[in-house]
């Protein structure tokens, strides 16, 4: 959620930390700051509660170094302010940390350090650690971190600097992403590849409770306990022009607009016609283990929740498999049933999300089988399970998903064509469903074709104060999804529920202040939607209708193409994700960085 980015070298270091926050704005945040190795020695901080531009404003003209580490901060312990901003100082101001997560023990360890003299100078649970390793009587940095480190509970992406160790920077996790930046005679560090990639693509991602040391022309990584560890540079598949607007206004539109391409390249060298079924080589599931999976379990939050509730739906008509999703944070608390015969996938677009990488945690422990259906490669879920399907849809930067969930929601589908494929669908299904997935990309642009007309839509229902959204079976994860898209960037109250559960109480909302979003695929329940939006109608109530064919019963149609029925869903969210990026557009809402909220959300 917060923001990490470091450097060391030769270069004037403000301008590069700068740029990189100014990279890792899309994850959401309220405050900044900075700190460097000024020439003459010693730490110069600059702080502010806003923007980076907030933050460059206050960084005096002299602010030269060649060392630095820089945060972004989104709130937890502490309001949004200059003096919760990181990085924090121990008390004799040799000590810099910014830190990501959470420390658990922090009012504890608070109390011990306060009745032992130290003031603190913020409301953070970070401020612990600079004192922690501040007081620490260890010879090296990376001994006192490492000491510090053993007394707090909780997670943490770290980055530490001291005055009188000025030729490093020590950076640990547990939790919490931290990706090294290998250069020439120069070293990165980030919470993210998006703040490394215009200078260096050869990174290397840490492991929980792992660490590591940066100098200007060297680094070594080793466990939280000192043990050496060995870790190979990877090359980032993403270029810096990808995290570029592209001419669009907003990184939302930009998404939006890419999703064709997009679901080309998850589609791409994964069809297999001679069989009808698709190749994904990263499953480590052979055909005999796949047959042997009695049950599905697709865990997730928020939006990838949404789309494993779809991929549910899918795994089940394709394969007959019994299949549910549930949001991650909620299964790791209720002491679930682990069955040695049920696949559990994890499905995370950053591959980071803190509650989904727990659940993996929890459930490896117990031995069950983790897929994950991640966006991200070498995240942290893609290395902690046993295997699983990129999603390939490219960065993401707008804080709300869109291109990415669609791209889950198509992985999900070739998931559960290939397991179909190797129970009980037929040959002749098989090649429908391929034929409809090629089908999508064309299909897609077809609809962003119809933007204009969705747009006149939006700023027609942006006036209202709330919104329902109904679907039934496979519109229903449909409503969801775009229940919360438009709640997440527009702040109009929207919620959700089953076209059938309208009569069983929340029909009583319905009134022409209150506009319906209705999803009304041509399957075999169109009757049955159609007598929901009588109900509705009957009461007065406006409804906007997603569906194949022009509805009487609603006030507005918005007509999509027909694919296959078991993908019709990830075409009819499509126009609901332009519906909310232009009624948020008409209330003037700051589209791409939503209030209170968070890209990656690594705490729980």
């Amino acid at each position: 959620m917060c923001g990490i980015v470091g450097y060391i070298g030769k270069r004037d270091v403000a301008p590069l930390l700068l740029e990189g926050l100014q990279r890792l704005e899309y994850r959401g945040y309220d405050s900044a700051g900075i700190v460097i190795t000024g020439k003459s020695g010693g730490l110069k901080t600059a702080k502010a509660k806003g923007r980076v531009r907030d933050l460059e404003a206050r960084i005096p003209k002299r602010f030269a170094g060649t060392t630095g580490i820089a945060h972004t901060r989104w709130a937890t312990h502490g309001a949004p302010s200059d003096e919760n901003s990181h990085p924090h100082l121990d008390a004799d101001g040799k000590v810099a940390i910014v830190h990501n997560g959470i420390i658990d023990n922090a009012t504890e360890l608070r109390a011990k350090l306060e009745a032992d003299g130290v003031v603190f100078a913020s409301e953070t649970d970070s401020e612990v650690l600079a004192h922690l390793i501040g007081r620490s009587q260890a010879e090296t940095l990376e001994e006192k971190v490492r000491a510090s480190l053993r007394l707090v509970e909780g997670t943490y992406g770290l980055a530490v600097m001291h005055e009188d160790f000025a030729d490093r920077i020590v950076v640990a996790r547990n939790g919490s992403p931290v990706v090294l930046g290998i250069g020439e005679k120069e070293m990165f560090v980030a919470s993210d590849v998006a703040a490394l990639v215009s200078h260096t693509r050869q990174v290397i991602t840490l492991d929980d409770g792992e660490m590591a040391t940066l100098k200007a022309d060297d680094y070594r990584t080793y466990t939280t306990e000192g043990s050496r560890t060995t870790a190979t540079p990877t090359t980032v598949e993403w270029e810096a022009e990808s995290y570029d607007m592209g001419g669009h206004d907003t990184y939302m539109h930009k998404e939006i607009s890419e999703q064709a391409d997009a679901v080309d390249r998850v589609l791409r060298g994964r069809i297999d016609d001679r069989f009808s079924t698709v190749h994904l080589g990263g499953l480590n599931l052979d055909a005999r283990e796949a047959r042997a999976v009695r049950r599905v379990k697709i865990l997730g939050c928020g939006t990838s929740y949404h789309a494993g509730q779809i991929g549910a739906g899918l795994i089940e008509e394709l394969a007959r498999i019994p299949s549910d999703a549930e949001p991650a944070s909620e299964f790791r608390y209720r002491n679930p049933v682990v069955d040695p015969d049920t696949l559990y996938i994890a499905v995370s677009q950053s591959g980071e999300t803190y509650d989904v990488l727990a659940a993996v945690q929890e459930l490896k422990r117990k031995g069950a089988r983790v897929l994950g259906v991640v966006n991200v490669v070498g995240s942290a879920i893609a290395r902690e399970t046993d295997g699983g399907v990129y999603v390939h849809a490219g960065p993401e930067v707008c804080v709300v998903s869109t291109k990415c969930f669609t791209n889950t929601v198509v992985a999900f589908a070739l998931l559960a064509l290939h397991l179909g494929r190797i129970r009980d669908l037929s040959v002749a299904d098989g090649k429908r469903i391929i034929e409809g997935l090629r089908r999508l990309p064309g299909q897609i642009a077809e609809i962003l074709e119809t933007e204009a007309e969705v747009k006149k839509l939006a700023e027609e229902y942006a006036n209202a104060k709330s919104m329902m959204f109904i679907g039934r079976v496979r519109g229903y994860p449909v409503a969801r999804e775009a229940s919360l898209k438009l709640k997440e960037i527009t702040y109009i109250h929207a919620e959700a529920y089953p076209a059938s559960e309208l009569k069983h109480g929340p029909l009583a909302l319905i009134e022409p202040a209150m506009p319906t979003v209705a999803i009304v695929p041509d399957d075999d329940l169109l009757e049955k939607n159609r007598a929901a939006l009588e109900e509705i109608k009957a009461r007065s109530g406006r409804i906007l209708a997603v569906a194949h064919r022009e509805q009487e019963k609603a006030d507005h149609t918005i007509v999509v193409p027909k694919n296959e029925v078991e993908l019709d869903p990830i075409l009819m969210g499509i126009p609901l994700q332009l519906f909310a990026y232009h009624a948020a557009l008409a209330l003037g809402r700051d589209i791409d960085k939503p209030r209170n909220l968070a890209k990656s959300v690594t705490v729980e």
